[in-house]
């Protein structure tokens, strides 16, 4: 099945866009949270955070970023939620990014799931090593 979101940006789908430029387009999510909920896509069908090149991650959250004041002006919001799923719970295997008006008292608790604290200060530091060595392994340590 083709991707919904790339037929948004090629104009074949509907959706009522509220910026766009040569490699971005943001749209309403069509079953927001709340009213003024954005979603933000690269124009290019990339999947995940991890296949965007470097070279669009600059202007991509540059866009972002004017979004989430964008919705907290016009949505005369105090501020707003802003996040990306990478496959799990990635709706749409288009790379895209929530931007959510928020208020206080709004009914969204944090995050959507159960959060933990790690088991004791030694397990953190083991998982602390292992991210450290994987970003060393990849070339950005």
């Amino acid at each position: 099945m083709e991707c919904v979101f790339c037929r948004i940006v090629r104009g074949e789908a509907p959706a009522d866009r509220v910026y766009e430029d040569g490699s971005v387009v943001a749209f309403l999510d069509v079953r927001p949270l709340f009213e003024g909920h954005v979603l933000v896509v690269p124009r290019e069908h990339l999947p995940t955070l991890t296949d965007v090149p470097p070279e669009l991650l600059g202007p991509y959250y540059a866009v972002v970023r004017r979004l989430a004041g964008a919705v907290e002006s016009a949505m005369d919001a105090r501020g707003s939620f802003v996040a990306s799923n990478n496959r799990v719970s990635q709706s749409v295997p288009h790379f895209h990014t929530h931007v959510v008006p928020r208020r206080p008292r709004d009914g969204l608790r944090g995050f959507f799931w159960p959060r933990r604290r790690y088991r004791d200060a030694e397990r953190a530091a083991e998982v602390a090593a292992l991210v450290r060595a994987a970003v060393s392994a990849d070339g950005a340590g």
